[in-house]
């Protein structure tokens, strides 16, 4: 049976340190019609990061000049960084059947919401504060001054759980991913997704 399925984009949001990445990892692991978006940012590489595997990194000049070119589909400045995704990369991997792998900050979700590009939004959540506090603490790339920003700027999204399609508590990792994928599963199957049923059904029956 040969029914043709679109794709569609899924979109992880979490607070920096919910664990979105580390999920997405799993799920490019176990999803094979799943593809990572590689969004571009100004931050500097951390170690152990590769320019055009975990992100673009672009200088801010060249990144903003992108920007003005309408080449993202979304931008957003985060902790005095900026993060932006593919125009080009979403549709030419949309196109080729995949479905496409986005995790994003809050604000970078809303924008592409805002477009009315569809999407299927994911929010990542640890169950507590502390423990957001103390993986932030633990992964050891940010100094006390950018910890506390970070967690700041997380009480403040969590307010926008609401705007997003589906909640997945993070507080067991193998878990959450399960859940994800549920999702993605559940995702395939709307009936929305499928083209040409009529016709294939009939063919089938004809054959």
């Amino acid at each position: 049976m040969s029914y043709k399925r679109s794709s569609f984009l899924l979109i992880l949001i979490a607070p920096s340190g919910g664990g979105k990445s580390t999920i997405g990892d799993r799920l490019l692991e176990k999803e094979t019609d799943l593809v990572y978006s590689i969004s571009s940012t100004t931050r500097s590489i951390r170690t152990g990061e590769k320019n055009g595997e975990d992100y673009y990194f672009l200088g801010e000049k060249e990144f903003l000049e992108h920007r003005a070119a309408g080449e993202f589909i979304e931008t957003a400045q985060v902790h005095g960084n900026w993060y932006g995704t593919s125009r080009s990369i979403i549709s030419s991997r949309l196109a080729e059947g995949k479905n496409i792998l986005l995790d994003i900050d809050v604000q970078g979700a809303l924008n592409i919401l805002k477009q009315g590009i569809e999407c299927v939004t994911v929010f990542i959540l640890p169950p507590h504060q502390e423990i957001l506090e103390r993986r932030l603490i633990d992964r050891k790339t940010d100094d006390a001054a950018t910890i506390e920003l970070r967690l700041s700027n997380a009480r403040k999204e969590i307010d926008y759980i609401k705007e997003f399609d589906y909640l997945v508590i993070n507080d067991d990792l193998e878990t959450a991913v399960a859940e994800v994928r549920l999702i993605i599963a559940a995702e395939q199957l709307r009936s929305v997704r499928y083209k040409n049923v009529k016709e294939e059904y009939y063919r089938s029956e004809n054959a």
